[in-house]
């Protein structure tokens, strides 16, 4: 069997047991159906995995091409990550947010995206949603598994992640009843009725599951949020999959930290004048950077106000780009939206592409609003952390030059292996690293106070991973975190409330940022190298275009992709 039949079986079955990550990618093959949740789904899940790991490490890797050694690896590491995640992590047992984003996801790719037409996809979102009661159940069974015994799971239920759990889950019964609406078009009766029938009683399991985490499952929720530091090393090297440990990350971070801030006071000096005036400087460096931040802060958009602003930065942002010749643009639609409501519990924005096999289709910058219950006050400082400055630098992060202009071009790779498995490290870091690019080639050089706030975004990287490290490895706690973020970071309250709340959600995505940035600035360096001993110049758009032609790998394969001898 040749190694691109095996990857193509493996992947086959890979994608059946997980069908909505299949939906995701752009196979739908298995739109209707969930991932089997239950004991036996988990050890048929394992079987596969294992079965996998030993008939690719059969392989002669002296018959494989290059291409194919670096597949291989990227297949070994992904099923390796698997196994540890259905063994030792185990998050379904005690994550209630889990299903949450599963469920969401399950309806919302096939709501959201125009792979097939309506009538086919509303098909399939209806078996999906006559069989959510089941998959809910699955649910509940393995969040009251007994604790620590053969099949259950030693941790116990994080209460703030079934808080979480229990206001976001009701977006899933939103979706379910978008797509009984969206039934209202088709011409087929009998299909519309099956729709809507499935909607209906989806939500009804939606309202009934929430209800039983509310009032049966967060009161005996007693978990931490907290990894702990042997579960998180473990996690931070399947996930991030990169040659540093927490540790030494943790040191680059804090090194990182004060080189930013000294950069950011020397700004400051030089803005003081032109926005605070003749008032003599504060004595303190963190009081005198926070007084032009406020000042610059103060102009922003308002609050329904914020796709308009983006859309006409991105345009903008584009020109920029093509005048310089700085990187090839793409043609893929692009859409910037409201956040759907059952991913609004991270806050803040993101780019949800379409799946590399869904080629095409529209991207979605997406960017959460305020939540209705928040005051006037919690209002304010939200967009004074979103302030127009700092929009500008968002748009740069996830469209273009960064996370959609970036997935674009790794939505064009004919690997499958790299299509199904992408690297977060590579995709933030690069969001991240490009947006630093930018201000090198002169983006928003008429605008010094854009430099100062742009260094504030990167710091926002580095305070990111020394609070997730602090708090899944350590014992950080608010009073730590907010301090870090808001004196350290010169982070709005309500910006750092809000990612005190996803780094004790989330575990290893928070580093992705600057890990990702230090790994794709030293590929930049060594291009820079390679470059000076040939004696000719370093020009950016070859070396950019060459970073993103090989899909979104982990940042060690792609550096033996460009360099490797």
């Amino acid at each position: 069997m040749t190694f691109s039949v095996l990857v193509d079986e493996l992947l086959a079955e890979y994608l059946r047991l997980s069908p909505v990550h299949a939906t995701e990618l752009g196979n739908h093959e298995h739109d209707g159906e969930w991932p089997d949740l239950t004991d036996a789904g988990r050890t048929a899940r394992l079987a596969f995995t294992r079965s996998a790991l030993e008939r690719l490490a059969a392989l002669d890797p002296g018959e494989l091409t290059r291409d194919e050694a670096i597949d291989l690896r990227i297949l070994r590491d992904q099923l390796a990550a698997d196994e540890w995640a259905d063994t030792e992590l185990r998050e379904g047992a005690w994550n209630p947010l889990a299903y949450v984003y599963l469920a969401g996801g399950g309806l919302f790719a096939l709501l959201s995206r125009e792979f097939a037409p309506l009538p086919q996809r509303l098909a399939s979102a209806a078996q999906r949603m006559r069989g959510l009661p089941a998959l809910l159940d699955a649910a509940r069974a393995n969040l009251t598994a007994p604790r620590g015994e053969d099949g259950g799971a030693a941790r116990p239920v994080s209460r703030f992640h079934a808080e979480k759990a229990i206001q976001t889950m009701p977006g899933v019964a939103d979706l379910a009843r978008t797509a009984g609406g969206e039934a209202e078009e088709l011409d087929d009766e009998e299909l519309r009725a099956a729709v809507q029938d499935a909607a209906r009683l989806a939500a009804q399991a939606v309202e009934d599951y929430t209800g039983w985490m509310r009032d049966e499952l967060l009161p005996v929720a007693t978990g931490d949020f907290r990894l702990g530091p042997e579960l998180y090393a473990a996690k931070f090297r399947h996930a991030l999959r990169s040659g540093r440990t927490p540790e030494e990350l943790e040191q680059t971070a804090a090194s990182a930290f004060a080189e930013v801030r000294g950069e950011m006071v020397r700004l400051a000096r030089v803005l003081w004048a032109e926005w605070i005036g003749d008032e003599p400087m504060p004595a303190e460096d963190g009081v005198l950077v926070r007084r032009v931040l406020d000042a610059i802060s103060l102009e922003h958009p308002a609050a329904d106000q914020l796709l308009d602003f983006c859309r006409a930065e991105h345009r903008q942002i584009e020109t920029f780009i093509e005048e310089r010749d700085l990187i090839g643009l793409a043609d893929e639609p692009l859409q910037i939206i409201w956040t759907p409501p059952f991913l609004r519990a991270f806050g803040g924005a993101m780019l949800m592409p379409p799946g590399p096999l869904d080629r095409g289709l529209d991207s979605f910058f997406a960017i959460t609003p305020m939540p209705d219950h928040w005051t006037d006050e919690q209002r304010e400082s939200y967009l004074r952390e979103d302030n127009s400055r700092q929009l500008r630098l968002l748009t740069i992060h996830e469209a273009v030059p960064g996370h959609y202009l970036q997935l674009a071009y790794s939505n064009r790779t004919p690997s499958l292996a790299r299509a199904a498995f992408q690297s977060g490290v590579f995709a933030e870091g690069w969001a991240v690293y490009v947006t630093g690019v930018m201000m090198e080639v002169g983006y928003g050089a008429d605008d010094p106070a854009l430099m100062l706030v742009h260094w504030k975004f990167y710091l926002r990287s580095i305070t990111n991973t020394l609070m997730d490290i602090g708090i899944h490895a350590g014992a950080m706690d608010r009073e730590d975190a907010m301090r870090l973020m808001v004196e350290g970071g010169f982070q709005e309250e309500a910006e750092a409330a809000n990612k005190w709340d996803r780094a004790r959600l989330s575990s290893t995505q928070l580093c992705e940022y600057f890990l990702g940035a230090v790994e794709m600035t030293d590929l930049e360096r060594e291009a820079r190298r390679r470059a000076d001993v040939a004696g000719r110049p370093f020009t950016w758009r070859p070396f950019l275009e060459s970073v993103l032609a090989h899909g979104t790998p982990p940042t060690p394969i792609i550096r033996d992709i460009l360099f490797g001898d």
